[in-house]
C-alpha cells in the first residue's frame, strides 16, 4: 500500500511517499480503506519535534529518539471498511467510517471495532468527515472540562484554527456567549461560525478584556498569569497547548479560585457517536481550508507550518 513515512524529524521535506505492507485485521479489528486524512497541528509538531518544553523528555520515549518510533503520521481518517476480523459485529465491509488513530497517512489502517471510530452520517463526504474528529473532540473535551454552559462568557484565542473553529460552534450550541480572537482577515469567517464578538489578535486588546467565565487558548498564545486577570473568580483557563509556566501554575495554591485545564486525553467511540449527533443536529459543520492529494503531503505540511490555516487541511488518498 502507499504510505507517507518520515525517518527523521525536521521540515516537510523529511516526508517520503513509499510502499508498506497492507495490514490485516486481527480478531475484534476492522480494516479501513482510507479515502481522506488530514494534517493537524499535532502532526506538524510531531514531524518537527516541536514539543512544548515540559513534554520534550517524555515525548522522546513516546515518539522515539533520535528517530521516530512510528514512521507514519496522520491522526484523522475517513474511508470504507475493507474487511473485518473475527468476532466483529458493529461494522461490516462497505460501511463508511471515520475516526482518529495514529498512522493514517496510508491507504489502509486497522482499528479496534470498539475504538474511536463511527459510521459517517449520511450526506457527509469523506473529505468533510476527515476534517472533524481531531478538532471537534478536542474542543468537546476542553469545553466540557471547563464547565461551559448556557449564558457563560467564553473567550476563544485562535478561533479561526481547527480547534478554535469547532470550539466556537460547539460553545454556541452549549449556549455560551463567545468572544473570538483571530486576525482581522478571518473576522467575517469566525463571525459566520456564530461568534458574538471579534477581537483582532494583532492588538493587545483581548488581554485587557473580560472578565470571562472561561478563557480557552487553542494556540499557546498566553499563559495562566496572563489569563488570570481576564477570568472571574471560579473561572477556568483551558490551555490546549500547555506551557511550562502553566505546568507549574497547576501546582500553585495561589490561583484565587481559578482553574487550569490542560493535558492530553483519549478519544473514545462515545465521543465519536456524540460527534455524529452534533453533525446530524446541525450544531457542527465541517470547516475545510484546503485539500491536497497524498502525493503533495509536503505542501500540506508546509501550509500548516504557516499557522494561518482556517479549520482543517484535508489530504485525499487515492
Amino acid at each position: 500500500m502507499k504510505a507517507v513515512t518520515y525517518e527523521t524529524y525536521g521540515s516537510p521535506d523529511v516526508l517520503q511517499l513509499t510502499e508498506l505492507p497492507r495490514p490485516e485485521p486481527k480478531p475484534g479489528e476492522i480494516l479501513v480503506r482510507i479515502r481522506a486524512t488530514s494534517v493537524t497541528s499535532g502532526d506538524a509538531r510531531m514531524r518537527a519535534f516541536d514539543i512544548p518544553a515540559p513534554f520534550r523528555i517524555p515525548a522522546r520515549f513516546v515518539l522515539g529518539w533520535p528517530t521516530p518510533k512510528n514512521p507514519v503520521l496522520g491522526y484523522e481518517f475517513a474511508g470504507e471498511v475493507e474487511a473485518i476480523g473475527a468476532g466483529v459485529s458493529r461494522f461490516k465491509p462497505g460501511d463508511r467510517v471515520y475516526g482518529g488513530a495514529p498512522g493514517c497517512y496510508a491507504q489502509y489502517r486497522t482499528i479496534a471495532e470498539t475504538g474511536p471510530v463511527a459510521k459517517i452520517p449520511d450526506g457527509l463526504d469523506f473529505e468533510d468527515a476527515a476534517a472533524l474528529p481531531f478538532g471537534v473532540t478536542t474542543a468537546m473535551h476542553f469545553l466540557r472540562a471547563g464547565g461551559v454552559g448556557p449564558g457563560q462568557s467564553l473567550l476563544i484565542i485562535g478561533a479561526s484554527g481547527c480547534v478554535g473553529a469547532y470550539g466556537v460552534q460547539l460553545a454556541k450550541h452549549m449556549g455560551a456567549v463567545v468572544t473570538a480572537v483571530c486576525s482581522g482577515r478571518n473576522a467575517d469567517f469566525v463571525q459566520s461560525l456564530g461568534a458574538d464578538r471579534i477581537i483582532d489578535y494583532t492588538s493587545d486588546a483581548y488581554l485587557g478584556s473580560g472578565p470571562y467565565d472561561v478563557v480557552m487558548d487553542t494556540v499557546g498564545a498566553i499563559n495562566f498569569p496572563q489569563a488570570r486577570p481576564m477570568l472571574k473568580r471560579g473561572g477556568a483557563f483551558l490551555n490546549v497547548v500547555m506551557s511550562t509556566a502553566d505546568m507549574l501554575a497547576t501546582l500553585s495554591p495561589f490561583k484565587d479560585g481559578r482553574r487550569i485545564v490542560g493535558g492530553s486525553f483519549d478519544v473514545t467511540q462515545a465521543m465519536m457517536l456524540g460527534l455524529n449527533d452534533l453533525v446530524v443536529g446541525e450544531a457542527i459543520a465541517p470547516v475545510v481550508d484546503r485539500t491536497y492529494p497524498l502525493e503533495q503531503i509536503r505542501d500540506a505540511h508546509a501550509y500548516v507550518d504557516t499557522k494561518r490555516k482556517r479549520g482543517a487541511v484535508v489530504v485525499t488518498v487515492s
